[in-house]
């Protein structure tokens, strides 16, 4: 915990807080407790904490991102005014001060993003867990949050049997919808509704989408990538955008890092009209007039397919979508090539299911909490992470608002037991 997080603390000896939900909302809410003299209790429904966080670094933990403030908070799109509140209590620079001191240096890497020195999230959990518990926190594995009783207890079904556990406060952070094997199932909406929390429906976030390949296409060139292109798509206002970067063709249609930084307008589109089309440019660096003067050089003996590869550099999966999507036909005609390799289009039908997506966006509207993450419905009970109505692209930014969120809602916390 950095000093500056540790001066703002109300101290609250011996005050009980029980935290559900062992991701790093939860935990992060945990620490800033206990360090303030509670006595903090984490009820996690699986066999150890931490275990989205584990797989999100798999590939190299990304933990924050070193945007400037007001550009950071724009990545929260319809939420950036609230979330920009929580990263003011604790920011991406704090996230990596937290990170140092638990002997965990990080570095910025050629795309802005954040990682530690090991681009590793195993050790960085580990030590966290061990000063946890070495700080006094009590983890609860194999707890499932099945409600209150009616006197305000937590209901948890326990290896032993039904366990109910009175709390001064609670903190829930029971994460979204995705990746409901490690835990985030959005089991809990249905325990909220019923406590009349206004809630938004959860809905895929940082996923891929369905298009309706031929069968030859999909069997062809699912798990082909696409590199470089751009991707052209209209954002919810109408406003036209585009953004290099890399995309894989999967069985059902696209996925990978460039269609997830864009499918939250993706997605929402889809939802308003039933498709959504974005347009790939399949030849950056080359314009319509270069590409049209390249195919239409005389191509003697070689194949249509050695030509266009040898011309314009369209082969493998590109050639494969320039005919999946003109038809075999019109590759012979220069011009209508040229204007499908800068704009190819594609009608996407469907997101991907929530169980399959990175993140999830909806679940507790920030209406139904005040400004310290309290829920109005509920007094003494907060809030935090993915579970609440906000989203990101992928990047550090989920990754540092659950961070956020957790510090604000245990900040909240404290002040709501000093008044208790």
């Amino acid at each position: 915990m950095d000093a500056a997080s540790a001066l703002d603390m109300a101290p609250a000896p011996g005050r009980r807080v029980a935290v559900v939900g062992g991701g790093p909302a939860g935990l992060f809410a945990a620490e800033r407790l206990r360090a303030a003299g509670c006595e903090v209790h984490v009820f996690e429904a699986k066999g150890s904490v931490g275990r989205k966080f584990l797989v999100a670094g798999k590939g190299g933990l990304n933990l924050t991102h070193s945007d400037p403030p007001a550009l950071f908070a724009s990545r929260y799109r319809e939420r950036a005014g609230e979330v920009a509140g929580w990263l003011d209590a604790f920011d991406a620079d704090a996230l990596r001060a937290w990170a140092l001191g638990l002997g965990v240096e990080t570095f910025v890497g050629s795309s802005g993003r954040v990682f530690p020195r090991d681009l590793k999230a195993a050790p960085l959990l580990r030590g966290w867990v061990r000063r946890l518990r070495a700080e006094g926190v009590q983890l609860h594995v194999h707890h499932r949050w099945t409600g209150w009783t009616d006197g305000g207890g937590l209901r948890f079904e326990a290896p032993d049997g039904e366990r109910i556990f009175e709390a001064d406060a609670t903190v829930l952070a029971l994460g979204g919808g995705s990746w409901p094997e490690l835990g985030s199932d959005g089991a809990w909406q249905d325990l909220l509704r019923e406590a009349g929390i206004d809630l938004a429906p959860l809905r895929p976030a940082n996923c891929g989408f369905d298009v309706d390949w031929s069968a030859h296409f999909a069997q062809r060139h699912a798990g082909a990538p696409l590199k470089p292109v751009i991707a052209h798509w209209r954002e919810t206002d109408d406003s036209l955008h585009a953004l290099q970067g890399e995309c894989v063709v999967s069985a059902h249609g696209i996925e990978g890092s460039l269609v997830y930084a864009i499918s939250a307008a993706l997605r929402d589109r889809i939802e308003r009209e039933g498709h959504a089309v974005v347009e790939l440019d399949l030849a950056p660096g080359r314009d319509n007039a270069r590409l049209q003067g390249e195919l239409a050089r005389p191509r003697g003996k070689r194949s249509l397919s050695e030509h266009l590869r040898r011309a314009a550099g369209l082969d493998g999966v590109k050639a494969g979508l320039l005919r999946e999507v003109l038809g075999a036909d019109a590759l012979h005609d220069p011009q209508a090539v040229a204007a499908a390799a800068k704009r190819l289009p594609l009608r996407l039908r469907a997101p991907r299911p929530i169980a399959e997506a990175i993140s999830s966006a909806g679940g507790v509207r920030l209406e139904a909490l005040d400004a310290e993450l309290m829920l109005r419905a509920r007094p003494g009970t907060f809030a935090a992470g993915e579970m609440l109505d906000w989203e990101a692209p992928t990047g550090g930014y989920l990754l540092t608002a659950c961070f956020a969120s957790g510090h604000v809602a245990a900040g909240g916390v404290l002040r709501w037991l000093s008044r208790a």
